[in-house]
């Protein structure tokens, strides 16, 4: 099992970057799934148990001068490696500015994956900053507990979200009143954020949002013949789950979905040329 990637061009450095961050503020530890196209940052907090789940996808290609991997197995040309994403982004913060950044898997004491950052100098020799940080390796055995989170295609209301500036600065203030909120959508691109107390009731109303065609998973455009355009779509969840999305978005998505089953899961899609991150957050009963 092998992993050694590299990357030069300081654009791609910043934009890696700036996904791990996003990734630090919305999961503790994650897995990190490599293969040879695409590398996948995975948090599979079971639904069920009222966690969020998130699987960000990135073509490798997009970021990297040079990729290298050996997967477990010939047949297996994949590893799972389980991390603090807050590690990995405070090894980055030093490279803002580097010349180089080279990323492998290493087995000294512990597996770790080694982040050595070369660092212009204004001597002929480079400085290196190198930072190891723990991983563990997580057993083919246990792969199938980090597939990607499949979405039930009924009720579903998929709509464009608001600008994420002015959603985030609802939320904030919503956050203040409430510890849930309410997120309802229709098919006519019409979305509302809504909390309710004993004491207070505050909806803020979004109109002409747009709604993409929702293509199921036999790749069918589902069509929205025969249901009710008008009608609402609900869900009530953590909002602190929410503003930890908004306020951790540092990936500035060229499109924004959400996705909502209704009553029983809040699915966000944040698409960004080669990046995809999706958030789920499920409902409160």
């Amino acid at each position: 099992m092998r992993f050694r990637a590299k990357i030069v061009d300081l654009a791609c450095l910043n934009h890696f970057s700036r996904i791990i961050n996003t990734i630090a503020r919305l999961a503790k530890t994650c897995i990190l799934r490599l293969t040879v196209c695409k590398l996948y940052f995975i948090l599979s907090d079971k639904v069920a148990n009222g966690g969020a789940s998130m699987w960000c996808e990135l073509s490798q290609g997009n970021f990297f001068d040079e990729f290298q991997m050996e997967g477990v197995a010939a047949e297996h040309n994949e590893i799972y490696l389980e991390l603090v994403p807050e590690n990995l982004s405070r090894a980055l913060k030093t490279s803002q500015s580097a010349k180089a950044v080279k990323i492998k898997l290493t087995n000294k004491h512990c597996p770790c994956l080694r982040v050595t950052v070369e660092l212009p100098s204004l001597s002929s020799s480079s400085r290196i900053v190198t930072h190891d940080i723990p991983v563990g390796v997580i057993p083919r055995r246990v792969w199938n507990d980090f597939r990607e989170p499949s979405v039930p295609d009924f009720d579903v209301s998929l709509i464009y979200l608001p600008v994420l500036k002015t959603m985030k600065s609802v939320v904030e203030r919503m956050k203040n009143l409430s510890n849930f909120i309410v997120i309802e959508a229709n098919l006519s691109g019409e979305m509302n954020l809504k909390i309710e107390t004993d004491l207070v009731s505050v909806t803020t109303h979004f109109k002409d949002l747009g709604n993409p065609p929702w293509a199921s998973e036999d790749g069918c455009q589902s069509s929205t013949q025969g249901r009710d355009l008008e009608s609402m779509t609900e869900a009530c969840i953590d909002i602190k789950k929410l503003q930890q999305l908004l306020a951790g978005q540092q990936v500035n998505p060229t499109k924004a979905l959400c996705n909502i089953v209704h009553k029983r899961i809040v699915h966000f899609i944040l698409l960004h040329e080669e990046v995809s991150l999706q958030y789920f957050i499920p409902a409160i009963a």
